[in-house]
Parts: structure tokens; C-alpha cells; sequence
């Protein structure tokens, strides 16, 4: 395909661009941040709520209950430890750390297409994070919540301490490589996840904070499948004409539903379940790629982006004409000699890009944030 006499200024809403936005615009992981700085021992309890997260939504598949839940399971926590709507918004605003380049992709991308944002973070945490980056909130989905709604007295809040230090203390369930089932599980990880059962279904139900885990929906599975949809219907454009980016557990239906209606999936710095289910796979330490790709979607549609990978080379994107003189001079400066990996994702490259992007959050993220998937 020959980029040269591609229309330009096709406008506004003709192409649309849907991203996460932990991992793939900023490289917190707000929820374990929050629990990190105010509950004692915080960060351990939040290990061992993220991998229980990752256990019942994907090996036992609960009913009700879905990949990214993590994060309504910790607030009675953190509401025990005094937090406030006050405290999630500053916090959040005073610790944002954005993938290198996201402010200008997305500053870059709402020039020519119509973008939106679906994260499973909590709302004050993308309210800051759009401040930051002056992105509009109105298109935005998250995890809406308010601390300050529910009353807690001394007696429930030292219930709430003592329960945390418990599951604090109980060590990292550890799941195999292959493991299908809870059965696949050591027996001493499978008290653990039945001790939690216990805690989280049984003995914190009574507590007037459990409304947090009655009430919060977090956004992730089918709820971003299904702002995903809901975005469609208040656009106009088609899956065929979206461009969806994630990286998590919590993005597989929302990949499986635009990949489905022939639009553009990819994985940036993915966990092995987001490259999975994405058509492509991008690992790269700045998003100026995720510029390339956007431009390309936008001018050329399917096609171009197909052209672009099964080429991708400095020297063809000289020639090319794929991108705009500027954003060249931007991709040549951020990467002088080295390209970052951008690839079609296949049953047999699967494992292998899972390392690459894990190595690659590793540096960037550190290990206890990019070890949550």
C-alpha cells in the first residue's frame, strides 16, 4: 500500500481510539499504591488480594465475580484506616507516573479520531490522571465509589485492622504454569484461598463496610466489553473502526469483542492473558509506537496497520510515507538504533512475547507493581 496520496483530514469520528489506562497510559497501580501507603502492611495484603482475584475469576470462575475485583475487596480496608475520597484524590494526584510519551499520544490521537478511556481504576485516581494529561472525563469509564458514603465506627474498623493483618500474613498463593482448576493448587494455597472464602463470603458480611463489596462494580471483564459497546452506540463507529489498547486480565472480553468485529487489538506490554486474546502485540518502553500505529488505523484502516507490521522496519517507514514527517523525527529520536517489538501474536509466540513484555514491565514498573498483572 502506498501511504503517499492517503486522504487526509478524513475527521473527527471517523476512526476512534479505546485504552486502558494503568499500563498502558501511566505505570501505577493505584489501588496496591493506596494500600501500600496506608494500611500496615498494606502492599502484602494486597499480593495476596490480587492473586485470590486471579484464582476465583479465573480457575473457579465464581459466579458474580470477576477479574479486577481486587480492588472493591480492599476498600472496607482501607476505609478502616481512614481513608477518604479527599485522601484517594490527592494521593493520587501527588504520586501519577505516566508511561513515558503517553501525554502526547494522547494528546496526538484526539486531533484525528474520537478517544475514549476505559479503566478499572478508581475514579479519582483516572480524575487525576486526566488532569494531568488534559484528557475530557466525559470520555471516560471507571470504577465510580465513594468512601466518605459509608459510617464506620472504633469497634468495625479494628475488625477490619486485624482481618488485614491476617491476610497479610498468609503468604502468596503460588498458581502453576498450567493449572486449570483449584485442584492444580499446593493444599497450603488451597487453605488459603478457603480461609478467604470464609473472610470475604461468610464473616465480613454483616459489617456496614461490606457495602463497598455489595455496591462497587469494578470495570473490568464484561463491564469493559460493555462500555466498549456503549461507546459504539454514543459514537456512531463501529468495532471495525476502533482501535482498542490493553495490557490485563481485565481486558480479554473487551479484546475479544473488538477483535471479533474485525477492529484493531493490541497488547501494550501485556500479561499473557491480554497477548493472547490481542491481535498484535507491542512492547516498547514509550508510546510513541502507539502513535504510528493510531495514524496508520486512522489513514489506512486495517490494512495499513496489517502493511505496517508485516514490515515493520525503520527503513520502511521512511519510505512508506505511513507517518507524518514529525512523528518520524519523534520515533528516530526516542529510538536512535534499536527498534521495539511490534508483532502479529500467534500460538507460537505467545510465550515468548509474555517474557519479553514481563521483562520489560519489570524494568519499568519495578517488581512488586508489575508482578499484579
Amino acid at each position: 500500500m502506498d501511504f503517499e496520496g492517503l486522504e487526509e483530514g478524513l475527521g473527527d469520528g471517523w476512526r476512534q481510539f479505546i485504552s486502558n489506562c494503568e499500563g498502558t497510559i501511566t505505570l501505577n497501580d493505584n489501588a496496591y499504591e493506596l494500600c501500600s501507603e496506608f494500611i500496615e502492611n498494606g502492599s502484602e495484603l494486597f499480593k495476596v488480594l490480587s492473586k485470590y482475584d486471579e484464582i476465583i475469576s479465573r480457575l473457579i470462575q465464581r459466579p458474580n465475580y470477576k477479574a479486577g475485583d481486587t480492588i472493591r475487596l480492599a476498600l472496607p480496608f482501607l476505609k478502616a484506616y481512614g481513608v477518604t475520597d479527599t485522601a484517594m484524590l490527592d494521593f493520587s494526584r501527588q504520586n501519577i507516573l505516566t508511561v513515558p510519551g503517553a501525554r502526547k499520544t494522547m494528546r496526538f490521537v484526539q486531533e484525528f479520531m474520537t478517544p475514549f478511556i476505559i479503566a478499572t481504576s478508581y475514579e479519582h485516581y483516572v480524575t487525576a490522571v486526566c488532569d494531568a494529561i488534559g484528557f475530557p472525563m466525559e470520555n471516560v469509564y471507571c470504577t465510580a465509589l465513594e468512601m466518605d458514603s459509608v459510617r464506620m465506627d472504633t469497634y468495625e474498623a479494628e475488625i477490619l485492622k486485624n482481618t488485614a493483618q491476617e491476610i497479610a500474613g498468609m503468604g502468596l498463593p503460588r498458581i502453576p504454569e498450567r493449572a486449570s482448576s483449584i485442584n492444580d493448587l499446593t493444599p497450603q494455597d488451597q487453605e488459603v484461598v478457603q480461609r478467604l472464602d470464609q473472610l470475604f463470603w461468610e464473616e465480613l458480611t454483616d459489617l456496614p463496610s461490606y457495602r463497598f463489596i455489595l455496591d462497587v462494580n469494578p470495570l473490568g471483564g464484561e463491564e469493559k466489553a460493555s462500555a466498549v459497546l456503549d461507546i459504539r452506540r454514543r459514537s456512531g463507529i463501529g468495532l471495525e473502526d476502533t482501535c482498542y489498547i490493553g495490557e490485563s486480565i481485565t481486558d480479554v472480553q473487551a479484546l475479544q469483542l473488538v477483535r471479533e468485529g474485525d477492529g484493531l487489538t493490541i497488547a501494550f506490554n501485556g500479561d499473557e492473558h491480554a497477548i493472547e486474546e490481542a491481535e498484535f502485540a507491542l512492547i516498547s518502553e514509550n508510546t510513541v509506537v502507539t502513535s504510528v500505529i493510531a495514524e496508520v488505523f486512522h489513514k489506512a484502516g486495517m490494512e495499513g496497520v496489517n502493511n505496517l507490521v508485516d514490515n515493520w522496519s525503520r527503513e520502511w517507514l521512511k519510505r512508506s510515507g505511513a507517518v507524518n514527517p514529525y512523528l518520524l523525527r519523534e520515533f528516530e529520536r526516542i529510538f536512535p538504533t534499536t527498534m521495539p517489538v511490534l508483532t502479529r501474536v500467534t500460538p507460537d509466540n505467545v510465550k515468548a512475547l509474555t517474557r519479553q513484555s514481563a521483562a520489560l514491565r519489570y524494568s519499568i514498573q519495578g517488581e512488586d507493581i508489575s508482578s499484579l498483572g
